[in-house]
């Protein structure tokens, strides 16, 4: 077994949040998630589905897992791109992961909208936050904090 590093430390992290879970936005809406381990356990899938949307047609999921020794996610957006982004910060004794963008799919150049940035913030167990950072044109246009709560 590979010896712990911050990334496979904040890997097993994430995938102790395993279940479901409610999360409410800044911007107003709310959604269900779902954060599952496949792939024999190397990747934890995030599933979500607004509430305001019942046939998941906005649905969207995002992919953490280990590349090499870098965590890596890849965010699967309704917005028709997959931007992948990479940790790059552990902090608050490994209370928070700071992801930032590292290329993707669908995504002509860096200046197409897309989530450039995310960092996530694990609370209790049945808490966590995470904050989304939307890039286009050249900037940072908005950014959103989502709180969930895991659900029984």
């Amino acid at each position: 077994m590979p010896a712990p590093t911050p990334a496979r430390t904040a890997f097993e992290r994430l995938a102790s949040l395993a279940g479901h879970w409610s999360g409410k936005s800044t911007k107003g809406w709310t959604e269900s998630i779902e954060l599952r381990r496949i792939a024999g356990g190397s990747v934890l899938l995030e599933t979500s589905q607004f509430t305001d949307d019942p046939e998941g047609r906005n649905a969207m999921a995002t992919a953490y897992q280990m590349d090499g020794e870098s965590l890596v996610l890849t965010h699967y957006c309704e917005a028709g791109n997959a931007p992948r982004l990479r940790a790059t910060a552990f902090d608050d004794g490994g209370g928070t992961i700071t992801f930032t963008f590292d290329g993707g799919t669908n995504l002509a150049s860096r200046d197409v909208g897309h989530m450039d940035s995310m960092v996530l913030r694990f609370g209790d167990a049945r808490h966590f936050r995470s904050r989304w950072t939307w890039y286009q044109a050249g900037k940072e246009r908005w950014l959103e904090d989502i709180e969930y709560e895991r659900v029984e």
